[in-house]
């Protein structure tokens, strides 16, 4: 089912941020020199006295951020994930998350779709060492209005958060009577056959994978996780129960991402079967974005083929089970 356009999530970022700093004086943005990028332009625009231009210099930015933080303002980070992150870790390990600071940091420019910049720009492994973080909270909106709401609990929460902001448009997927709940998972469809669980803007390439498996006679329920820590660990094990099988998709390398939180949850609690659908340990490559979604079986079709294949693989295996135990052999 086709899904109305939405906005990109970097336009959001800016507008939002800009809407909070007439209600919050302590709202501050340093940016990376890459705010015509993020969408941090547009609160430059409105409040150039709180905008704090730091140049390509982020480890120094988040140096500046913590101390902001020390004194009562609450500074939101604007940079490409691939710095923000990747260029800036010890900076955030030893001057956020250690002392839990209220630092906000929004990573730009996630996953694949990053307009052709190539393996340079694209950040495949920013949820795995955020979420490695103690006391960082993760989010991965899915689109405009959860990005809405998921941006204005982050400021209003304490201490230090990690937002994916997505680069490129992505399609409606909630109403305007969604509310979006910091640490719960979304159920956005049920089926008996196979739990899919994924995370940002790739849920919406995921639901119409599940539509297009129901055309086929496959049942699946479909688990959006906005907050990727804390992980919504009894959503995940109630869908588990449901089903059975578990396969995760994410526009992130498949070491150490969103998979390995949700196996780690469900080993612990609910052993089942995970399968991981996602970038297979191997940095990008530029390109279109439709091409570069079918190269890495992220989109909806490429998602569907996969998936529909696990689950006849895995009816396959469960046969074979009943039909060894009545042989008296384990497979």
């Amino acid at each position: 089912m086709a899904r109305p356009p939405g906005k990109a999530l970097r336009q959001v970022f800016g507008e939002v941020l800009s809407e909070l700093a007439g209600r919050d004086a302590r709202l501050l943005v340093l940016d990376g020199d890459v705010a015509s990028s993020t969408g941090a332009e547009l609160f430059e625009a409105q409040h150039p006295e709180r905008f704090l231009q730091m140049g390509i210099a982020e480890q120094n930015m988040l140096g500046v951020a913590a101390g902001l933080a020390t004194v009562g303002f609450v500074p939101v980070i604007s940079a490409f994930a691939c710095f923000a992150v990747g260029r800036a870790f010890d900076s955030i390990r030893v001057l956020v998350a250690q002392p839990a600071l209220n630092v906000k940091i929004a990573g730009g420019y996630v996953g694949l779709l990053t307009a052709s910049t190539g393996k340079t720009h694209q950040m495949f492994n920013d949820v795995a060492i955020m979420r490695s973080l103690a006391n960082v909270t993760v989010l991965a909106p899915a689109d405009e209005a959860e990005a809405r709401q998921a941006i204005e609990a982050m400021v209003s929460t304490d201490g230090p958060f990690y937002l994916q902001v997505a680069r490129e448009p992505s399609p409606q997927l909630f109403g305007p009577d969604y509310r979006f709940q910091l640490g719960r998972a979304v159920r956005l469809r049920d089926g008996a056959d196979v739990t899919l669980v994924s995370t940002g803007v790739e849920t919406t390439r995921v639901v119409e994978a599940a539509e297009m498996l129901a055309t086929r006679g496959v049942q699946a329920t479909v688990l959006h996780l906005p907050t990727i820590k804390p992980i919504d660990a009894d959503a995940l094990v109630d869908a588990a129960i449901a089903t059975g099988f578990v396969v995760v998709v994410e526009e992130q390398n498949v070491v150490g991402g969103l998979g390995g939180a949700v196996a780690e949850v469900l080993s612990d609690r609910h052993p089942v079967t995970v399968k991981r659908l996602g970038i297979a340990d191997t940095y990008g490559e530029s390109g279109s974005n439709e091409a570069l979604l079918d190269k890495y079986r992220l989109s909806a079709s490429r998602v569907a083929e996969d998936v529909e294949s696990l689950v006849a693989r895995g009816s396959s295996h469960a046969a074979d089970e009943v039909r060894a135990t009545k042989l008296g052999r384990v497979p």
